[in-house]
């Protein structure tokens, strides 16, 4: 029986978590045991504003992609996209294709079809030279394809890549690369899809048509004590001796803060403390430091003010009013002081230390931009939420940790699907599909829609998901709809096929590897479903799988990994042993000749002493154990906090204990049946589903009785009406 461990909290721990973010006691104590405990983590599970995203900018090289791309524009090149055949890929290609085509760029696209071996290719280089092409932009792939970027050098074409996957040590010679995962990319966050690298192109590129583009600005701040030293009794620092020593503190230290802001980032920051008498104005760095830009300030008259005194009327400064030019945007701040923007602040909320006056200034200057932009290009923010759509299915697609911006991806893509409903081709392949958006999540996503989607491309059509996706005609794109639903079904009876045949096999092959891997090596299975089955080997054998098949002479493969192996760190120790390989730390797709077959199981074996997985653990640590005279409606509201779910953000795992079953009810129209279990607090009844458990009914479970329950929070969506309801995971007599 596995035990089910709580790890213990303090009021230490959670108290100050309460208190600063206004959040109960349930919710804090989970965060505590999540390891969610700083500012910069929890905001992401409090908000949703997509303003708390991370700038396109913060890429080093965003704005050469930028200029590249908008030369192209401006001088009418042809530009190819060139995209990968899964999900991440679709979307990537379609989030960019689309704008570039908004913007009437002469654009195509085009994915790895049939026997396309992954990620840019020499033919697709060779038919795009034939055409005149002066341009390649990759999405979802290109950073390991090193020749074939040269290969285009060599014809004349500029290849920009956008990519999401683990570098390689040796970069591809592009113009410019696009990947969080590169050292020096710049981009605080290494985790995003492929979709949302190229929709952080897209926004930057928005933003290149503005006027706030590569505009820069300074905003500096002046923090000035009151007493001997205000601006009313300061003596100016040409009017002091340059080193004068005061005596009983007469003049006190003033602190001038100014930042530098470029495409909306902040490029440079300046720190200075004056003392009157002290500090000889010859040292400061000030007076360069603002020398040629326009500077604003919140108070620009009390600033120059602040300024004139402490310099003199020598150096005259030329600073705009900050307040009355936000307030035409956002009319909240008009009257506000800077301390009181700094107590409203969100952001700040979420700052560890002390709350710093300049960067909420900054964070609010950037929020005007945007706001700015929105209000002049009123579809500015239907796009972008149109774009989010996409962005969502690919984070869940490519299973992305559920942390960081990756939060507002999908809760902001789920919104829009919601409340704006499907974007077209969605919407078809939903209806197909049956799903109902009012209760759509990001576990009911990645259980049907990206496994339809993903079908195209691993059956060898993945034109056919680019074309729903891309297709202005609803006709059209319901016949395209149709076509993925019946290859989802054809994969599932390839899947299911394949794993029976090699059932036998697995476990045999498990044992052979010392219990740290399972390589089936089957010619007969489709090339489109070796990571379906690695996963699902993965899955219910806990060690790493890889599953290998034949295809025109070429051996492709596919892993999938657990227990804190890294796919990609194994099969770089083949060295050059592969045609390409790549993926990312759980996931890697490679291929190699067919004569290197016999070398390939020789080195696995070689490589098996080096293998090193982390212990099973059989015990269940729960998020919270919440008692019956707790549990109440309200209790569900923690969903709405901790979802979307998925990688790294697991569903929450809850206990209630010694609580009565007053109703059961048997489900289901073929077996295995479930159990409808209905259990009483007292003040509130609360139904459970306990699937495939029909057989415990008046054996272990018995109407009357009280029990220990293990369970994940729902809602039940039914002609109309939401029902709070747990999901059962276990169900034990009270002891």
């Amino acid at each position: 029986m596995n035990n089910w461990i709580k790890t213990p909290v303090s009021r230490e721990q959670i108290a100050p978590l309460c208190s600063k973010y206004n959040i109960d006691q349930l919710l804090a104590s989970i965060f505590v045991r999540r390891g969610i405990t700083t500012g910069q983590d929890i905001l992401y599970y409090l908000e949703s504003d997509l303003r708390f995203q991370h700038n396109p900018f913060l890429f080093n090289s965003m704005e050469d992609a930028v200029e590249r791309i908008n030369q192209a524009e401006e001088e009418g090149e042809k530009v190819l996209i060139f995209g990968d055949r899964d999900v991440d890929g679709v979307t990537s290609t379609t989030i960019l294709y689309e704008y570039l085509k908004h913007r009437k760029v002469d654009v195509q696209c085009r994915l790895p079809l049939e026997s396309d071996g992954y990620g840019l290719s020499k033919k697709a280089v060779e038919d795009f030279a034939a055409q005149d092409g002066t341009l390649i932009i990759t999405v979802d792939c290109g950073i390991s394809n090193y020749e074939e970027i040269a290969y285009a050098a060599s014809l004349g074409i500029d290849v920009i890549i956008t990519d999401h996957h683990n570098a390689p040590e040796n970069l591809p010679q592009a113009v410019v690369i696009l990947d969080p995962k590169e050292p020096d990319s710049g981009y605080p966050f290494a985790d995003i899809s492929g979709a949302a690298v190229a929709y952080k192109l897209v926004s930057a590129l928005r933003l290149s048509h503005s006027d706030f583009y590569n505009s820069e600005i300074c905003i500096i701040d002046v923090e000035s004590s009151s007493g001997p030293s205000s601006a009313s009794g300061r003596r100016s620092l040409r009017e002091l001796p340059q080193f004068a020593s005061q005596t009983g503190n007469e003049y006190s230290p003033i602190q001038i803060n100014c930042v530098k802001i470029r495409n909306l980032v902040k490029v440079k920051e300046l720190h200075e403390t004056i003392t009157p008498g002290k500090t000889s104005i010859y040292d400061l760095k000030l007076p360069y430091f603002l020398q040629g830009q326009v500077i604003y300030a919140w108070d620009a008259a009390k600033t120059k003010q602040e300024l004139s005194q402490l310099f003199g009327s020598g150096i005259e400064f030329n600073i705009y009013d900050l307040r009355s030019q936000v307030a035409q945007v956002i009319s909240s701040v008009k009257n506000l002081t800077t301390e009181q923007i700094n107590q409203s602040s969100k952001i700040a909320k979420y700052q560890e230390g002390e709350t710093n006056t300049l960067d909420t200034l900054y964070n609010l200057y950037v929020t005007y931009c945007y706001k700015t932009l929105s209000l002049n290009n009123k579809n500015y923010l239907a796009n972008e939420r149109r774009d989010l759509q996409l962005v969502a299915l690919a984070a869940i697609a490519d299973i992305m940790p559920l942390k960081d911006e990756n939060r507002l991806f999908i809760k902001n893509g789920l919104d829009s699907i919601k409340t704006n409903g499907p974007r077209p081709g969605l919407a078809e392949l939903f209806c197909q599909l049956k799903i109902n958006t009012e209760s759509l999540n990001a576990v009911d996503i990645s259980w049907t829609v990206t496994p339809a989607l993903n079908a195209a491309g691993r059956l060898g059509q993945a034109d056919v998901a680019l074309e729903l996706l891309l297709c202005e005609d609803p006709k059209k794109r319901n016949e395209l709809a149709v076509k993925i639903y019946e290859l989802n079904e054809q994969r599932k009876d390839l899947v299911n096929k394949a794993a029976w045949k090699i059932k036998d096999t697995t476990q045999t092959n498990i044992e052979e590897n010392d219990g740290k891997l399972c390589v089936i090596i089957d010619e007969d299975i489709h090339p489109g479903i070796t990571g379906n089955l690695a996963g699902r080997i993965m899955q219910e054998k806990n060690v790493p799988a890889i599953i290998i098949t034949q295809q025109d002479g070429v051996y492709k493969g596919s892993m999938r990994s657990c227990r804190g192996f890294i796919t990609t760190s194994f099969l770089a120790s083949f060295g050059d042993f592969f045609i390409n390989f790549g993926g990312h730390n759980a996931a890697a797709g490679f291929s190699f000749n067919a004569d290197r077959l016999e070398l390939f199981n020789k080195k696995v074996k070689e490589l098996l002493p080096s293998i090193n997985l982390e212990e099973e653990n059989l015990d269940i640590n729960i998020d919270a154990e919440i008692p019956p005279q707790f549990l109440t409606p309200e209790s569900f509201e923690i969903l709405n906090k901790m979802e979307p779910f998925g990688a790294e953000n697991k569903e929450l795992l809850l206990v209630t204990k010694n609580i009565k079953l007053c109703d059961a009810m048997v489900q289901g129209k073929k077996e295995p049946f479930s159990l409808k279990l209905v259990f009483d607090t007292g003040k509130n009844k609360f139904p459970g589903m306990f699937f495939g458990q029909a057989q415990r009914l008046k054996q272990d479970i018995q109407v009357g009785k009280n029990y220990d329950i293990l369970y994940t929070m729902v809602y039940n969506y039914f002609n109309g009406n939401v029902t709070p309801q747990f999901r059962l995971k276990e169900v034990r007599c009270h002891d």
